[in-house]
């Protein structure tokens, strides 16, 4: 896609936005699906809906309302999501705060990512956490999260230094005083030392909560991790529930591949919930029907039914065992979520502007001959095929 072309059109998409009367904040359709179990977000005292809100493609307010109206109470946002934050403030008027959990992350309002690295000052982590508070007209943040830890750098020990940072410390433990904040929490879906990064911060003592990517394409050791959490009173908020989201209309004797996989994730009695981008109104029913079901052998053959299909297709979120090997340096774990993003999940202009923002794109990828990442992949993905359909998917030219 031409960068002017995909300029024009996201300023026509604006100001669409901006001209158009704002739509009238629908109620539940009588009969809809509701939220049936509210589970406990470790010690915190909370408790949310067992499927709750991203809103990563948030861009009405009506959409908040409707979910609420439906039971859901917890709310996932971010600075550099867009108009998620500005649209949560919109419905916030019209919203009861205590009746609602909203989590938001330390970084700025830029495209994805936008996360405040390592070396910040305490006074910039204030700032984009007041910053947040202004764009969703409220007083406090339930949790602010430090996210995506895992992604900024290959290095284990620098991450460490983004999940314990003095400065972000001293900035919660001010803004906490100040009734700001409530709790602290971090995120990871890697691609690198996911299951150790959230370890450390379960054992570190400053975490309330952890929000991993969890799927029934599961990480090996990650159990051990949401078990250790359980135990240290520590909330597990699970994210990237649909293994990629490859087929959605996926469906075996009228069972439905989103229920299934969200009754896997919600089987573990550690799990608190979990967070799924809901775009349209539709969503909010069609995922709620999954709300405190069991988890069947149905489901499950729903699920080895998806894994045969798309186990090459898939590039697991946080494995990384290619990373690494790459003579290039090319980024391969994060361009392919990246790629996921723009192919399955609708989420073209993030993924374009993400990929935009990569030191190491994958442009040297289609004229490799010698594709190292090919072997280095545990589950043979054709990795140097989808790393060049990703280039050429999300590059702006000029």
């Amino acid at each position: 896609m031409k960068r002017r072309d995909f300029l024009k059109a996201a300023a026509l998409t604006t100001t669409a936005m901006t001209v158009s009367p704002s739509p009238a904040f629908p109620e539940t359709t009588k009969g809809a699906p509701t939220v049936i179990r509210y589970r406990p977000i470790g010690k915190t005292g909370l408790k949310m809906s067992d499927i709750s809100f991203g809103a990563g493609k948030l861009s009405a307010a009506s959409m908040v309302l409707r979910a609420v109206d439906s039971g859901i109470n917890y709310f996932d946002t971010a600075p550099d999501y867009g108009q998620s934050e500005k649209s949560i403030g919109e419905a916030m008027p019209k919203l009861k705060r205590d009746k609602i959990i909203i989590a938001s992350k330390f970084c700025n309002p830029l495209p994805y990512p936008g996360h405040l690295q390592s070396g910040t000052k305490t006074k910039d982590y204030v700032a984009a956490v007041e910053a947040s508070l202004s764009r969703m007209q409220t007083d406090h943040l339930d949790f602010v999260i430090v996210h995506a830890i895992g992604e900024m750098s290959k290095d284990l020990e620098a991450e460490k230094k983004r999940l314990l940072a003095p400065e972000m410390l001293e900035a919660f433990a001010l803004l906490k005083k100040a009734g700001k904040v409530r709790f602290l929490g971090t995120s990871s879906h890697g691609p690198n030392n996911l299951e150790e990064l959230l370890m450390t911060a379960v054992k570190s003592g400053h975490y309330d909560m952890i929000q991993p990517s969890f799927n029934f394409m599961k990480f090996p050791k990650l159990p051990e991790v949401i078990k250790e959490a359980h135990k240290q009173g520590v909330g597990v908020i699970a994210m990237k529930t649909l293994a990629g989201a490859k087929e959605m209309n996926l469906n075996d004797s009228g069972t439905e591949f989103s229920h299934a996989a969200f009754k896997w994730v919600l089987k573990h009695p550690e799990v608190s919930g979990l967070i799924i981008t809901m775009k349209t109104a539709a969503d909010i029913e069609l995922y709620l029907k999954a709300s405190g079901a069991k988890f069947t052998a149905a489901d499950q053959r729903v699920l080895d039914h998806y894994a045969a299909l798309y186990t090459k297709e898939y590039c697991r979120t946080g494995c990384g065992q290619c990373e690494g090997f790459c003579p290039a340096g090319v980024e391969i774990a994060t361009v392919l979520r990246y790629r996921m993003y723009f192919k399955d999940y609708g989420m073209e202009k993030r993924a374009m502007q993400s990929y935009a923002s990569l030191s190491h794109n994958a442009a040297p990828c289609s004229g490799c001959d010698q594709p190292v990442c090919l072997t280095k992949c545990p589950f043979s993905l054709p990795v140097k095929e989808m790393l060049s359909d990703a280039h050429t998917s999300m590059l702006f030219t000029a």
